[in-house]
């Protein structure tokens, strides 16, 4: 699974992506794609930076670079969420804004759903009892893509 980049024949040229996610036909709408890029930092440790790519709603990246929530339609009274919020697809085209050619680098994709009920909550409602307070009551569903290298 996963893949290999070609390298240009420079070395020079940015990679880019075109990512594309569609909704489960039952499941909950998109919240948002995320590219995960990761590289060997110069102590040897893995580093990693998340780039919001796609997303739903009219929402805007902040002066941090992070994205807004999407919002939160659970009941959790009833265990159910509507698909009010989100987008039933996402679609971009990425390219790294940070690429060395010189570093070695791999690659990602994660689509992030709306929140919807956890299973502690589906167990509240169906066995009648009372939701834990010290948990959380809703979830985020992600789907990941294998690998994409980058050997210089």
């Amino acid at each position: 699974m996963g893949g290999d980049l070609p390298v240009d024949k420079d070395g020079a040229v940015a990679p880019s992506f075109m990512v594309y996610a569609l909704r489960d036909p039952i499941g909950a709408n998109l919240d948002r794609i995320q590219v995960i890029k990761g590289w060997l930092g110069e102590n040897g440790q893995t580093q990693e930076k998340v780039y919001d790519v796609a997303w739903s709603g009219d929402r805007k990246l902040g002066p941090d670079g992070k994205l807004p929530p999407v919002g939160n339609t659970v009941d959790v009274a009833n265990a159910n969420w509507t698909n009010t919020i989100g987008s039933s697809e996402l679609e971009a085209v990425w390219t790294d804004p940070d690429f060395d050619p010189a570093q070695k680098a791999f690659y990602y994709t994660r689509v992030i759903e709306i929140p919807t009920p956890r299973w502690s909550t589906y167990d509240s409602f169906r066995f009648g009892i009372e939701v834990p307070e010290a948990g959380p009551t809703s979830t985020q569903e992600r789907a990941y893509t294998s690998p994409i290298w980058y050997t210089p």
